[in-house]
């Protein structure tokens, strides 16, 4: 079976060009779309429906970075396994709870200044992040020095997601 960067024709990279990869989603898409097989047999309409999931699955954890990171190491034999090693450095952590807490202070008192200034520190530490994890991931090929690295991302992708949701309740 095919690995979801060879479904695409791409070369199994952390830093992916997302054009690329886009332009490679919609080629697929226009031959096995399900519609294309609306008056095929039975059979062919359900292997359409069937590489229509799976092309989809591919694309999502393909465009997605935390995801593609975790994919990338699952097929270098290394398991991110979040759900049972959650050990951190514990100065990560420490900056992960004073996030946290000034999240709480910002949504409490509805400053969206401070709730703004949150969101670009965030942003601008996901990009450091993730240059680390190409050089890790692409460069020195240190697939279990990665996985630390990706549980971080996925710490600040929760927190981006609760800044998010700090930000609708305010407005």
């Amino acid at each position: 079976m095919k690995t979801h960067f060879e479904l695409f024709g791409l070369a199994p990279t952390y830093a992916l060009e997302a054009a690329q990869l886009e332009r490679a989603f919609r080629e697929i898409q226009a031959k096995i779309h399900p519609d294309r097989f609306a008056h095929a047999s039975d059979a062919e309409r359900r292997a359409s429906m069937q590489w229509t999931t799976r092309v989809n699955e591919a694309y999502r954890i393909l465009k997605n970075p935390v995801q593609r990171a975790k994919y990338l190491l699952e097929l270098h034999g290394v398991d991110v396994a979040f759900e049972t090693n959650t050990a951190m450095p514990q100065d990560f952590l420490v900056q992960q709870m004073e996030l946290r807490e000034e999240l709480e202070r910002a949504a409490g008192e509805r400053d969206l200044t401070a709730l703004e200034r949150l969101h670009t520190s965030l942003a601008r530490q996901k990009r450091e992040l993730d240059a680390l994890l190409a050089r890790r991931i692409d460069a020195e090929r240190d697939y279990a020095g990665a996985a630390g690295l990706v549980r971080e991302f996925m710490f600040l992708d929760k927190l981006e997601a609760e800044i998010g949701a700090a930000f609708e309740r305010i407005e």
